[in-house]
């Protein structure tokens, strides 16, 4: 979430929030009204609801049982992907719909996070992709290519040299032309900028401990890790995917 884990592939130059998933692009009131029922309760289930989880195997002859069954999807019972996996079952009720438990959550999360108000960085009169390329240049340590840049930052980089432009315009980053090759800028920090950064740097993390507050310690480490690991494999094997 802070510079200095990037952003999500594809979610950096888009208008909208990033995921590709239905439930992304619900309106934030939606989390929000499952955060307001009390905790362990789930939604009210209607008619839909019933007709969507299978009554067990003999209900289903020969097809995968939902994953969401069981105690995994009492405990998930009141999200929003919850209640788009029960209206597949309950008109495709063959499809298995574990992957977009996950899928669907992660985008889910990433569309709200995007949603959220960064008030450290709207202060300061930034974006958060701007701010991503300050911290980018602050926590390398040296100076970057536009084209470093871009990969640091997971942007196009048409994106990144929009930012440059705005960013130089006020002050924040210097550009230094290559001695050899006069289509290669080396872009640094100016001293105003690196201020900027030190300065926003800890009230922005304090302010995503908030966001994150609806877990525990033990809870966020364990999420941690399995988005550490994700994220991994992923990023090792998507050409493989693709192709």
């Amino acid at each position: 979430m802070t510079a200095t884990q990037g952003q999500p592939v594809g979610g950096d130059d888009a208008d909208g929030p990033a995921g590709g998933n239905e439930t992304a692009r619900e309106p934030l009131g939606g989390a929000d009204a499952a955060q307001r029922r009390p905790t362990g309760q789930s939604e009210p289930a209607g008619p839909e609801a019933t007709q969507s989880q299978p009554a067990g195997p003999e209900a289903a002859p020969g097809r995968p049982a939902p994953r969401g069954d069981g105690a995994r999807g009492d405990r998930a019972r009141g999200d929003t992907v919850a209640s788009v996996v029960r209206q597949w079952q309950a008109v495709r009720p063959e499809l298995d719909t574990g992957p977009m438990e996950i899928i669907g959550r992660v985008n889910r999360c990433a569309a709200l996070l995007q949603q959220a108000e960064d008030a450290p960085l709207r202060r300061a009169g930034l974006s958060r992709a701007e701010f991503d390329l300050l911290g980018a240049l602050r926590r390398t340590g040296h100076e970057l290519t536009p084209g470093e840049l871009a990969r640091e930052t997971f942007s196009s980089g048409a994106a990144v040299t929009k930012r440059v432009k705005q960013l130089t315009e006020r002050g924040l980053v210097e550009r230094r032309g290559d001695a050899r090759d006069r289509r290669v800028a080396h872009l640094r920090l100016s001293e105003a900028g690196r201020a900027l950064v030190d300065g926003i740097m800890p009230e922005q993390l304090a302010y995503e401990s908030a966001v994150l507050a609806a877990l525990d310690a033990d809870r966020q480490g364990e999420l941690a890790v399995l988005l550490g690991e994700l994220l991994s494999r992923l990023e090792g094997h998507m050409q493989a995917l693709r192709s």
